[in-house]
């Protein structure tokens, strides 16, 4: 189906574009379709997802394809352990899929809205466990290419492909379909207590080596965070002990989202309000404890919306550049409202992975939706940059394919599968050319 052009915006309103067509297919033929008269026209096409990456990695120029019509489950196998879903479905939809199955991923982000090609594509992750990112734990996948060819590839079917488009940046082809390992269902202890700077960043390494995963975030001019430590249980589901409804809703919704956004716009009008609301938020953190299914501890409700940029640093030197971070942050007349959030991953063989052929140790940094971010991330991105760090692929940063190729060993190799992939560059746009090259 074609309709009439419409204006593409990601959800932080930081990018936007105005494609000449807008289609919504309903098939992987219809994907075939597009891209080849794309191709002969000498045009482009992108598939965009729900739009929650900060950068312009999914906009448009000539060719939008709505991912709407490409969602749900195709298969489940029990034996293999894996199941097989459209590219275009919501993470959010999978989970519940999957609950209902008895199954469940072994790992994600606290955000839950992505399609899970976008999701994929630009290296999502969470936090510890065996595998962080959801392209890790990909067992296959689906795509149609640059000339219009359509590719299933796996560990054993075209495996070079595999390699590579697990986190593919869109620009080897369109997702139509993503096979995922999936293990049953389990069920995570959450403990979510304040401590003191000193106090967690002392006892840091002895929690990652405790706990499954361990995220973190520090409230910035002052000596406080919040740290969670989720672990896996011998529980079985529907033994779980969630938080009562009013409860969740005060912690989740009211305190972390109504009351966060409320102190976030007094701090835009009034930065100089924000150490204070920082210290008092602080000092408001309290401890709780409770046991639900993964998917509903591991994701929490966002409704604050806000500009990010992260970077993943080598393990070994994390705690030395968040410390760094700091003491730039307080050098500075910066005023930040948003926590500094706090990761770490395995190692992983996903070639343009952040975690790739490295553990890692992931720093977000977030300001309001209306606030100018430029000098805040600017000031610290050369900190991460020279510790070397790797952006979030789907995060703002300023790196081109200059400086990102000596980050990542396999970077040439990419680029190689991206001219055998797409030739005609049917899937570019700015950003990719930024960096990736031309």
């Amino acid at each position: 189906m074609t309709v009439s052009p419409t204006t593409w915006r990601n959800w932080s309103g930081l990018e936007e574009s105005t494609p000449v067509v807008t289609e919504t297919p309903r098939s992987v033929d219809a994907v075939v379709d597009v891209v080849r008269r794309a191709r002969d026209a000498g045009t482009t096409v992108k598939m965009t997802g729900t739009g929650h990456s900060f950068t312009a990695i999914a906009a448009p120029e000539h060719t939008l394809l709505l991912p709407a019509g490409l969602d749900g489950v195709l298969a489940v196998d029990r034996e293999a352990m894996t199941v097989t879903v459209r590219a275009g479905t919501p993470l959010k939809d999978l989970n519940l899929t999957l609950e209902r199955q008895g199954l469940s991923l072994h790992n994600m982000g606290d955000i839950a809205e992505q399609t899970l090609a976008g999701a994929t594509s630009t290296g999502t992750h969470g936090t510890g466990g065996v595998a962080a990112g959801l392209a890790a734990q990909l067992a296959g996948l689906e795509l149609v290419t640059g000339i219009g060819e359509v590719v299933r590839a796996s560990a054993t079917e075209n495996p070079d492909v595999f390699e590579m488009a697990r986190v593919g940046l869109g620009a080897l082809g369109i997702l139509t379909s993503l096979t995922f390992h999936v293990e049953p269902l389990f069920v995570i202890e959450a403990h979510e207590q304040p401590m003191t700077w000193d106090e967690a960043l002392t006892s840091y390494d002895d929690m990652v080596a405790a706990a499954h995963h361990v995220d973190m975030y520090w409230f910035p001019h002052t000596d406080w965070l919040m740290v969670k430590q989720n672990v896996r249980t011998d529980l079985a589901p529907g033994e779980q002990e969630p938080p009562s409804r009013l409860a969740a809703w005060w912690e989740d919704d009211f305190i972390s989202n109504t009351v966060f956004g409320g102190l976030c716009r007094i701090g835009s009008r009034a930065p100089g309000l924000v150490p204070r609301i920082n210290r008092v938020a602080g000092h408001a953190l309290s401890e709780r404890r409770y046991s639900d299914l993964a998917h509903r501890v591991f994701v929490t409700p966002r409704r604050v919306r806000f500009r990010e940029m992260e970077y993943a640093v080598p393990r070994q030197v994390g705690l030395d550049v968040l410390r760094e971070c700091r003491r730039v942050i307080e050098a500075s007349d910066w005023r930040i409202a948003f926590p500094i959030e706090i990761r770490t991953a395995r190692a992983d063989d996903v070639p343009m992975s952040t975690s790739y052929g490295r553990d890692s140790f992931y720093l977000a940094f977030h300001v309001p939706q209306d606030t100018d971010h430029r000098a805040y991330f600017g000031g610290l991105e050369p900190i991460l940059r020279e510790a070397g760090g790797r952006p979030h692929w789907g995060k703002v940063h300023t790196r081109s394919a200059a400086d990102l190729a000596p980050a990542y060993d396999r970077f040439d190799d990419f680029l190689a599968m991206r001219d055998r992939l797409d030739p005609d560059r049917v899937f570019a746009n700015p950003y990719l050319r930024r960096v990736l090259g031309p």
